[in-house]
């Protein structure tokens, strides 16, 4: 089975081209602010299925870029799904817990409603509902608080500030799942394989890491793992203001995608071991 991706240099796309079976485009051979290029290139290219891991993640930037950020992460997305639907080979989308608001504290489901706090959420829940416009086989898999030992995340801000500082002030009162984007990665081309097969499967689906924790006590891991003597202070996300809200509950439920592909949570600590690792070699 041969798997298109879009979004090669991104963390995930980065994972995904560990599989042989997959061909993977970044931005030098298609730049997902246009969308005519994206839709030409999912018509030639060869594949069995199509999985987009681009995306405008930059948060905060988002806010003062919403054109930019809607071309690439609403009206690209439905391009390629688009262009799915009509060569019927599924198409799988990465999708992220800012399209929930954060209130309460019970882990968000995958029917709940969407109300993104910012223009990041906002233009992602727009890309979901443009895969599902487009009435192909499909999955929509929303993840949150991605890191891996490539581009920039959350674990390698603090390796690069524990090994300069003692003491870092950090916000305990957002909590989610730290997901390694490897098992991202494994969970996408297990789920193409399954739809493949039967697109009856089509739907919206949870991944995220186990168990859940606030950012400042992932910091604290980090530091451990690390053997960094960093000590870290909780704070309010009232302290650390930024030009794009978060959402204080991250968390995401993840039954029906256990369920439905066999694919459980995986645990984050392991494969923040695994990142240390392959950082320090």
């Amino acid at each position: 089975m041969r798997i298109a991706v879009f979004g090669k240099t991104g963390q995930v796309g980065r994972a995904l081209s560990r599989f042989p079976d997959t061909y993977c485009l970044g931005r030098e051979e298609v730049d997902f602010s246009e969308p005519d290029a994206v839709r030409q290139a999912a018509r030639m290219i060869e594949a069995d299925a199509i999985v987009n891991a681009a995306a405008y993640t930059a948060v905060d930037a988002a806010e003062a870029d919403e054109k930019t950020a809607h071309l690439v992460n609403s009206v690209s997305p439905g391009a390629l799904a688009e262009i799915a639907s009509e060569r019927g080979i599924p198409f799988l989308h990465v999708s992220t817990d800012y399209v929930f608001d954060g209130s309460g504290a019970r882990p968000w489901q995958v029917d709940d409603p969407a109300a993104p706090l910012g223009v990041y959420g906002r233009t992602k829940w727009e890309g979901e509902e443009a895969v599902r416009v487009a009435n192909g086989p499909h999955a929509i898999l929303r993840t949150s608080w991605v890191f891996s030992a490539h581009g920039g995340n959350f674990v390698k801000t603090m390796l690069r500030l524990g090994a300069k500082r003692d003491m870092l002030r950090i916000v305990a009162d957002q909590i989610g799942g730290p997901t390694p984007a490897a098992g991202i990665a494994s969970a996408l081309m297990t789920m193409a394989r399954a739809l493949a097969k039967d697109a009856g499967l089509t739907g919206t689906y949870h991944y995220a890491g186990a168990p859940y924790v606030s950012w400042a006590d992932f910091a604290r891991a980090i530091f451990e793992e690390a053997a960094f003597d960093v000590v870290v202070e909780d704070i309010p996300r009232s302290e650390y203001p930024t030009p794009a809200i978060r959402p204080l509950n991250s968390r995401l439920a993840c039954n029906t995608t256990a369920e439905t592909f066999g694919i459980g949570r995986p645990v984050w600590r392991a494969a923040l071991r695994d990142v240390i690792a392959e950082l320090k070699a």
